[in-house]
């Protein structure tokens, strides 16, 4: 047996876990009319695959059906569900790993206008900043109805075949009961710590009479608000005690903070840039006070910190979610001795963000996650060997590199930089984004390992290319910023990646005009800010930096607030003059009638890029498809056949920003579904 302390079994009530890592209760948005269908078994049972001791799901399954999912959840309140979810349980445990699903009622963490427009129930009428919706003030009628619903929907997971459940406290009802923040109820189910606690304490006894003692309970709860006048760490202690004492569950699973608001959401799920394992020491305190199982999960990225978790005793089980989207396969590499191998989460936060504002759950650099499907974790072998030929080795490039490479041909990739990265080198000079490089390292390193030959500082010509005699070229040569969007003015102005690079000397007094709503103008902006200057950012939308989403812009929020920077919505910068040493900026709107005027000695123009394709248009006479890609056959997984060129010398495509721009894992997709079929 392993000496490994990640890789020890733990004897959890009746059931043994073959190791101390699990994937802890998410929701990466793939249902289907609320049902785990085939997108959810597979993304589910990749991890199972993976080595993982236990994955669980739903984050969280609702159990009523005042408790709408705000986005796509699993329905645990429909019977129907009881199928899908058998065929899943069965699946994960045919791989040896555990399953539980997490239970919750939203409370006020959701809105009246989803699902069937009932109202939103708490024990008080407080709004959660979040969700806005403003509750009803619970009933009597209410909590039976509720406490009957949680009974229900884990008898549905019993059925179903789950090892346990999880009811999600934290943020959610039962914690808005135990809460006084947010229980404004008069007995019994208000007032004092044990009547704020009865709400919990009765949906655990309810679901205990129906699943009885062969069933794991347990409870992912804050032991800690971290808000004046919430529950704070020495109630927190004593409840945990309580929740122990009760005899009705199996462990904790320790949460600390609170998510009523992006700020607090993102110190409870800290993402890049923020501190490693913030609450791991406080776990450890919960389970040395209680003596009892205790589980944790926040910004566990690295193995490292996760055995430090396990070795120092601070927790039974350690949760290791986000890293898992990144790699599924991070126990099997541990224990086959590959940890150098593992895809390294860079804590950007794509997977949790978008379930918001794009509907379902990705990795910003591991394009496979959530598309089991049709996108190999693994790359299999091609039948032949060819020469791949890389234009660039940015995230498009070396990830179109690595899956050829992992298909067994040889690789030639030209950079006309001398150090690979492309957008990317630049994002990681900001400090809190420098994490982002690993998802070049990473790809290095497995260039290296499949002997692509890299060469650096090297300006691919038309002739160059041809004199390698390839049978593929991938053009991935990215974009350049593209300022030239003002009706005059447009020498006048900088881009935002002039200033993060240090090519653009900070100006005094800057406006900056954000028409992408990225990152860039955000990190210019803290450049700028951070060297003195007074800054204003101005953007057309309705609301500023879109692309960013919530928990990503809470740090930028932080910072460029105590920086003094000011934002500015629904105007247009239409035209830049010069005068003397200051600079006009003609400001006006797209919703008409406005004329203003801004002196600056400076004007930032984040616009996006534009692609740098003038070698694609140089080999696309020579090639055998002329740039063409069949987007029946990349959707299907299939080898591009397109031929409209019988003479040509080579397949030619384009991926990433030199087609279009779009982010990273746009470009990291692109690569990955058209390489993988070379």
């Amino acid at each position: 047996m392993s000496s490994d302390p990640l890789l020890q079994p733990y004897k959890l009530k009746h059931l043994t876990l073959r190791n101390r890592i699990i994937v802890t209760s998410h929701e990466p948005a793939y249902p289907e009319d609320g049902m785990p269908k085939e997108r959810y078994l597979a993304y589910t049972v990749e991890r199972a695959k993976g080595g993982v001791a236990m994955t669980m799901t739903a984050g969280s399954a609702a159990v009523s059906k005042d408790s709408p999912p705000v986005f796509n959840n699993l329905l645990a309140y429909k019977d129907e569900i009881v199928p899908w979810i058998r065929q899943m349980t069965d699946a994960v445990h045919e791989e040896g790993a555990a399953i539980m699903i997490q239970l919750t009622h939203l409370g006020r963490r959701t809105r009246w206008d989803k699902g069937d427009w009932l109202p939103v129930v708490a024990p008080s009428h407080h709004r959660e900043a979040s969700h806005r919706a403003f509750p009803k003030k619970i009933e009597d009628w209410d909590i039976e109805r509720i406490i009957k619903d949680f009974a229900d929907a884990a008898e549905r997971m019993k059925a179903g075949g789950m090892d346990g459940v999880e009811l999600e406290a934290y943020g959610h009802l039962i914690d808005q009961f135990v809460s006084p923040l947010t229980n404004e109820l008069d007995g019994p189910y208000g007032g004092s710590l044990d009547n704020r606690m009865r709400f919990c304490m009765d949906v655990f006894k309810a679901i205990r009479s129906r699943v009885g003692d062969d069933f794991i309970l347990g409870v992912r709860y804050t032991a800690d608000e971290r808000l004046p006048g919430g529950t704070g760490m020495s109630e927190g202690i004593e409840i945990s005690k309580r929740l122990k004492q009760s005899g009705l569950i199996d462990y904790l699973n320790v949460i600390r903070g609170h998510i009523d608001t992006d700020a607090g959401l993102t110190d409870v799920i800290p993402i890049q840039g923020m501190a490693n394992a913030p609450h791991l020491d406080f776990a450890g305190e919960i389970r040395a006070a209680t003596n009892f199982p205790t589980f944790h999960a926040a910004k566990i990225p690295d193995v490292a910190t996760a055995r430090h978790a396990i070795e120092s005793g601070k927790v039974d089980m350690i949760g290791m979610t986000r890293a898992h989207m990144t790699d599924p396969h991070i126990v099997r590499k541990i224990i086959e001795k590959r940890e150098d191998e593992i895809r390294p989460c860079v804590g950007a936060n794509y997977c949790l963000d978008r379930i918001y504002q794009g509907g379902a759950a990705y990795c910003i650099h591991n394009a496979a996650t959530g598309r089991e499907l049709t996108m190999p974790h693994i790359v299999a072998k091609a039948d032949s060997r060819k020469k791949v030929v890389i234009v660039g080795a940015g995230p498009a490039g070396l990830e179109a590199a690595r899956v050829a490479g992992e298909r067994g041909h040889e690789v030639v990739v030209f950079e006309a930089a001398s150090d690979p990265g492309g957008q990317i080198r630049l994002t990681a000079l900001s400090p809190r984004r420098k994490e982002m490089m690993s998802i070049i390292d990473w790809r290095m390193a497995q260039c290296e390992k499949h002997g692509v030959t890299i060469r650096f500082n090297a300006w691919a010509e038309a002739e160059t290319i041809e004199a390698e005699n390839p049978d593929v070229v991938i053009v991935a040569t990215g974009g350049v910023a593209h300022t030239d969007v003002l009706s005059k003015g447009n020498e006048f102005v900088v881009s935002s990646w002039d200033i993060i690079s240090g090519d653009a000397k900070p100006g005094t007094n800057v406006l900056i005009f954000d028409d992408a709503g990225d990152h860039a103008a955000l990190q210019a902006a803290e450049f700028l800010a951070g060297a003195g200057a007074k800054v204003e950012i101005m953007t057309p939308d309705r609301s500023f930096s879109p692309e960013v989403m919530a928990m990503n812009l809470v740090p930028y929020m932080r910072s460029l607030q105590k920086l003094d920077v000011t934002f500015t919505v629904t105007y247009r910068l239409e035209s830049v003059e010069k005068n003397g040493n200051q600079l006009i900026a003609n400001v006006g709107s797209d919703y008409g009638g406005i004329s203003k005027q801004r002196v600056v000695d400076q004007v930032v123009v984040n616009h996006g890029t534009i692609p740098l394709d003038d070698i694609y248009f140089e080999l696309k006479p020579k090639s055998t498809n002329h740039g063409e890609i069949s987007q029946d056959e990349l959707i299907a997984g299939q080898p591009q056949s397109v031929v409209r060129n019988a003479q040509g010398q080579f397949q030619l495509f384009r991926i990433g920003d030199a087609v279009s721009a779009r982010n990273t894992h746009a470009a990291i997709y692109d690569a990955l579904r058209l390489a993988k079929d070379i």
